[in-house]
Parts: structure tokens; C-alpha cells; sequence
């Protein structure tokens, strides 16, 4: 198996940092020898209560770990929203915000204190791409229109669509890779697409899919990270 390519996908993190220490190091060692790279597909803030550790631990990822590509999800976008006053103050906290902003010691009733977040992360979740496409496969948080070319598709679509349940298409010959539709008792695999998230922030579970990079379609394998909640 030596030189062999895979791609690992993390999806929605939510303010478990534990559990993205945890499933850094099992690709370290399941990835032993290999080549191999990281996608991670957005939602790293929010809802669980270490988000401010999770961005530095994204930011300052280290040498020696795979190559690492940062997508960005739908909470990155209300994050930046509430923080430019695109958005009300309110509507972040209701999704999971008050948890963030608690995570930098911040007060969640006082929206004063978004002024007072790191520039460096809102700058780093401001710049993040919402799609990575290779031969295979397409790695996205929320999924694509498979009816549009992909230069075509809508931040909303991107980052906000939600699939019919029994939705199993891909996107032209690539399978999709995604999060964001939270299902407790996932991941759901199909023909054309894999939801890997799995309310990892609620049930202390986490579903990485190991993708060969070498073969079309779905995970060639799912490693499952648990931690009690």
C-alpha cells in the first residue's frame, strides 16, 4: 500500500476539540507510510465548547501532519456575519454563538464583546474556500447542485443546501463528500454521496471518511471516533 494516496475528511467539528485531537492522531497512525491529506469541511465553531481551540489548532497546524485543506462551513459564515454586523447579534447566538463567543472568555449577552474576537481568526475563516474538487470526488460542507457546473454553484448551495433523504446523486462522474445535515445515527453512505456528519458535538461521535484517491466513488473506509458527551 505503499504510495498509495488517501484523503481523510473530517466533518462538522463544533467546538470539539477532543475529538479533532483525537482523529489527528488516528490518521497519523492509520496513514503510517502513506501519503495522505486532510479535508476538513467547515463548521469548526459553535454549538461545542472549545471553538477557539479548534480554530488555533487549524491555524497552527503542524509540519509533520498531512497536508491539510480548510473548507468553510455555514457557521463560519453567521460567525463573520453577527461580527461585521451583517447580521443580528441574536441570530448567532441562537445557532451555537453564545458557546464561541464563551470559548474566548467572552460575555455571549453583551454583543459589544464581538469586537473583541481575535482579528487573526475572523480573518482566517473570512479567506477559507467552500469546495475542494479533485479527479474523483468533491468536498464541500453543505452539497452541490448536480444540475449546475461547479464554477456555477451558489455560496448557499454550497454551504446551506440540504439533500432530499433519499437523494443519492452525485455531481456528473464525482462522488460527493459532505457534512452539515446532521444525522445522529450516520454517516449515510450512497451511490453518489457521503454525509459524514454525524452531530459529533451531541453524541461524541465522529465519522472520518478515508477516501482512495486512486478509485472513484465512496469511502473505502470509515474510522469512528467516540467520546462520551
Amino acid at each position: 500500500m505503499a504510495g498509495v494516496e488517501l484523503t481523510y475528511a473530517i466533518p462538522d467539528i463544533h467546538g470539539c476539540a477532543d475529538l479533532l485531537k483525537l482523529a489527528v492522531d488516528r490518521i497519523m497512525d492509520h496513514s503510517r507510510g502513506r501519503q495522505a491529506r486532510i479535508v476538513t469541511l467547515g463548521d469548526y465553531v459553535d454549538r461545542g465548547p472549545r471553538s477557539a481551540e479548534v480554530l488555533e489548532l487549524i491555524m497552527n497546524w503542524p509540519d509533520r501532519h498531512p497536508r491539510l485543506i480548510v473548507l468553510k462551513g455555514n457557521h463560519e459564515v453567521m460567525m463573520l456575519a453577527a461580527c461585521l454586523g451583517q447580521a443580528k447579534h441574536q441570530w448567532w447566538m441562537q445557532n451555537g454563538g453564545a458557546q464561541t463567543l464563551a470559548s474566548y472568555g467572552l460575555d455571549p449577552a453583551n454583543p459589544a464583546d464581538l469586537r473583541r474576537l481575535p482579528t487573526a481568526h475572523l480573518q482566517f475563516i473570512a479567506q477559507l474556500p467552500r469546495i475542494h474538487v479533485d479527479q474523483q470526488r468533491i468536498f464541500v460542507h453543505a452539497g452541490v447542485d448536480p444540475d449546475q457546473p461547479l464554477e456555477a454553484q451558489s455560496e448557499r448551495t454550497l454551504l446551506w443546501k440540504r439533500y432530499q433523504p433519499q437523494f443519492e446523486q452525485g455531481h456528473g462522474q464525482r462522488h460527493v463528500v459532505h457534512g452539515h445535515d446532521a444525522n445522529p445515527s450516520g454517516p449515510l453512505l450512497t451511490a453518489g454521496r457521503t454525509n459524514l456528519d454525524c452531530m459529533a458535538w451531541k453524541t461524541g461521535r465522529l465519522a472520518i471518511g478515508i477516501f482512495d484517491d486512486a478509485r472513484p466513488g465512496g469511502p473505502r473506509e470509515i474510522l469512528e471516533i467516540e467520546t462520551s458527551r
